[in-house]
């Protein structure tokens, strides 16, 4: 493993004879990855985790980003789909069927690949784009098994139970590759325990120093107000956007998102408290003003458009356009990407309290996907991928059309109170 403080290389004897520190500058370790069961960690990997989703120190991040990512990083290695994994069995199943008179071996050989796809299919270890890559590989396995079995099975075979083996295993797989790849979407869980990645990222930082870009988190108690200078309150914001948690607005505040798109960001909690007040008196100013939601895919963010509209200490009684950006349960269903979808009792349980106006805007799918208790977490992307996906919802909706360009569809919601939904997250 090398040393991520001068680069050498250090073998297990290297570390073991130095106590855990590198043997040409002394350097600690922080993971010892032959002592790690499961999956296993070492320092070069884990700057890199730190590299890559701070875009080389660039971006500020929170903590569970981080752990979403490592995760993510375990996740593809050891749960890619089964095409790849399974095509040497699929193949010498059926070089079985054309050497030998036994139709048994081949036939169990085949009823095996089937149970590892279906297995694969409903995994909660795996994304929803892998499960369904899963079901189809089933669907394409049950042909080549009807086709070629069929054939084999009359010649050279002759044998009338290889061919009723061969139309029961092909219809069998045809079946399932049709069923599961129509089934909702499942939770997934987590491969790593977050309180072992709290220790990880303690000792990291105990031992290399703070992480400069990862944020604590947001101070929610309301500070003293700065004095701000009349001239600047009497200014005026084109765009809002209001976050469903105080940990998205701070990350966009850090990563200067209100600077470099001319808005101003806020959280339904009223974060950043100590200028939340002098914030709304200038947004209230402008009767242009757009209102941007941006958060989770809950019970909670469903509500969060809503709030928006009803609230006193929001935009009651006005004509402000707000635009729901996500994260909507529409948008999940309608994507093949990989999101990390979770499932808790929780939150089925809130959902089935959402009051009556906010779920009669949603769809019986979407019900159905929210009433299972299922639910995304912005922070779930990295900050790169939320600053690009926000940017290009704010830029594509300047117009409310139909349809623009980019493909990304604008629809009114909750009953025409001029609440728009964006039908596309990213």
């Amino acid at each position: 493993m090398k040393c991520i403080n001068c680069g050498t290389d250090n073998t297990l004897k290297d570390r073991t004879d130095n106590q855990g520190r590198c043997k040409n500058c002394n350097h600690l370790f922080v993971f010892e990855p032959t002592q790690m069961t499961g999956f296993k960690i070492t320092d070069p990997m884990f700057a890199k985790l730190i590299a890559d989703i701070s875009v080389n120190n660039t971006l500020f991040f929170t903590p569970k980003q981080l752990f979403y990512l490592l995760d993510n990083r375990f996740r593809k290695r050891s749960t890619s789909s089964a095409w790849g994994c399974f095509i040497p069995f699929f193949i010498t199943s059926w070089v079985a069927i054309s050497a030998t008179s036994n139709f048994i071996i081949p036939s169990l050989l085949a009823g095996f690949v089937i149970w590892f796809l279906f297995d694969a299919t409903t995994s909660n270890n795996t994304t929803l784009k892998t499960r369904r890559d899963n079901a189809k590989f089933l669907r394409f396995f049950g042909v080549f098994i009807l086709v070629v079995g069929m054939i084999l099975a009359i010649y050279p075979l002759n044998s009338f139970w290889a061919f009723a083996s061969s139309v029961i295993l092909g219809l069998l797989s045809i079946f399932l590759g049709f069923r599961q790849i129509s089934l909702p979407q499942i939770g997934q869980t987590f491969l790593i325990d977050f309180n072992k990645f709290n220790e990880w990222l303690t000792r990291w930082q105990t031992i290399n120093g703070l992480v400069s870009k990862i944020l604590p988190a947001p101070r929610e108690e309301n500070l003293l107000s700065p004095s701000i200078n009349p001239d600047v309150t009497a200014y005026s914001f084109d765009r809002l956007v209001v976050c469903g948690n105080s940990t998205i607005a701070q990350l966009l505040i850090a990563n200067n998102f209100h600077f470099e798109n001319n808005c101003a960001i806020l959280s339904i909690t009223g974060y950043p408290q100590n200028i939340f007040e002098t914030t709304m008196e200038m947004l209230r100013r402008n009767p242009n003003l757009k209102v941007y939601a941006f958060h989770d895919c809950s019970p909670q963010g469903m509500t969060l458009a809503y709030n928006l509209r009803t609230s006193s200490n929001w935009f009651l009684d006005s004509n402000f356009t707000i635009i729901d950006i996500g994260l909507t349960p529409r948008q999940i269903l309608s994507t093949q990407r990989g999101m990390f979808v979770q499932t808790s009792d929780e939150s089925a349980q809130e959902a089935k309290l959402l009051a009556p106006e906010i779920r009669s805007t949603l769809s019986v799918e979407d019900l159905q996907w929210l009433d299972t208790g299922n639910f995304v977490e912005l922070e779930s992307f990295t900050p790169a991928k939320l600053i690009q996906i926000l940017r290009r919802g704010i830029s594509s909706t300047y117009n409310l059309a139909v349809e623009d360009n980019s493909g990304i569809l604008i629809f009114s919601d909750y009953n025409d109170t001029g609440v728009y939904a964006v039908e596309s997250f990213g």
